[in-house]
């Protein structure tokens, strides 16, 4: 007589019922098992698609960026233009000026250039500019002396 396995014949009416019970329960717990195993592949799919769509936005992004610029580079002002009707930059002064000011991928020369214009809205820049630096308990020689700093980076 196999243990496991024992003949229906070996089994009382109740123990062969309730074999028929874990069987069946069996057979329902194999069926969840392979529904969450096809819910995790779905899951998993729709997180690879995802992330291609990310970082399908991030390349964009990064070329939005790099086209920017470059035009920044030639013609400040067309690239702020860009910048901003391509979301990458608000028009508010205080993120214009902060943008300027870290100058990632920027010519120092084309940000002395927008910061250099006599238009209202370029001066607002320029003042929101001098306001990012950090010249707290500097004499004025230390901080001319931060600025050209800055202008070296």
């Amino acid at each position: 007589m196999d243990l496991c396995h024992p003949e229906p014949a070996e089994l009382s009416s109740g123990e062969t019922e309730e074999l028929q019970r874990i069987k069946w329960h069996r057979k329902q717990l194999l069926e969840d098992i392979q529904k969450l195993k096809d819910e995790i592949a779905d899951v998993f799919a729709q997180i690879d698609c995802f992330e291609s769509a990310e970082e399908s936005r991030m390349a964009q992004k990064e070329k939005e960026l790099c086209t920017g610029r470059k035009k920044f580079n030639m013609d400040p002002a067309k690239g702020i233009q860009y910048f901003i009707e391509h979301k990458l930059l608000t028009p508010d002064i205080q993120d214009i000026a902060r943008f300027l000011y870290k100058g990632e991928g920027l010519n120092k020369t084309a940000i002395g250039t927008y910061l250099g214009e006599r238009d209202p809205i370029n001066l607002q820049v320029l003042q929101a500019f001098v306001d990012c630096h950090e010249f707290a308990n500097l004499n004025l020689v230390q901080a001319l002396r931060v600025v050209k700093a800055k202008a070296r980076v």
